[in-house]
């Protein structure tokens, strides 16, 4: 089973999501990451190895490659899809408690910015990587990340914006968070974001690249 799940790897970071995909070229008429996972978990595998040693070091090592500049955000969307068909076959598996997520993520754009390729690309890597992900969308006021902890007991808000004129809005979103929703941890990305600004701002933590984030929130729960 083992080189299943390497295969199943090697999907994900490729993006090849399934055997009729044409993407990528050398990879054309293979299975993909939807039929080796199906595969995998008809013939016994254990759904939370097919998580971790498939379809999460996958997405790990297209999230190093992303932050060295090896590939860029298309390829990165092709394996956030390949990761995401997978992960339909390990639903039933969530739902019945058999696998555990991580902990849950609670993400958005702050007020006033409508931009959400950043947020979509972390969104998908610390899914990827098993967390559940709350996506509240772009334009997000404080009141709705706060109702959204508040949902979700114990989980993480990370803070997106990528403008100037927008990344001023995390301050507030920051201060209400403390005030109402005590002890919330709270990442912040963005292109004009820095860790200075973090520290200003009383955020927890800054990465100026996906991976970070995901490495971040793994070393939470390790």
């Amino acid at each position: 089973m083992e080189e299943i799940y390497q295969q199943i790897a090697h999907c994900v970071e490729f993006g090849k999501i399934n055997k009729i995909s044409p993407y990528p070229p050398d990879m054309k008429g293979q299975d993909g990451a939807d039929e080796l996972t199906k595969y995998a978990l008809d013939n016994g595998a254990s759904p939370v190895d097919v998580l971790n040693r498939g379809l999460v070091t996958g997405m790990e090592k297209i999230g190093v490659k992303f932050r060295e500049n090896k590939v860029f955000v298309p390829q990165v969307l092709m394996s956030a899809k390949a990761m995401n068909t997978a992960m339909q076959h390990l639903k039933p598996y969530f739902q019945s408690g058999a696998v555990k997520r991580k902990g849950t993520f609670i993400i958005g754009t702050v007020v006033g910015d409508l931009h959400d390729i950043g947020k979509n690309l972390v969104s998908m890597m610390v899914e990827g990587s098993g967390w559940e992900v709350i996506d509240l969308g772009t334009d997000v006021k404080a009141e709705k990340f706060i109702n959204a902890t508040k949902e979700h007991p114990g989980s993480v808000v990370g803070l997106s914006a990528l403008l100037t004129t927008t990344m001023v809005n995390m301050e507030q979103i920051v201060k209400e968070l403390h005030t109402q929703a005590p002890g919330t941890t709270i990442l912040i990305g963005g292109a004009p974001v820095t860790d200075e600004f973090r520290e200003k701002i009383g955020a927890d933590f800054y990465s100026p690249d996906p991976q970070g984030a995901v490495e971040y929130l793994n070393r939470m729960v390790a």
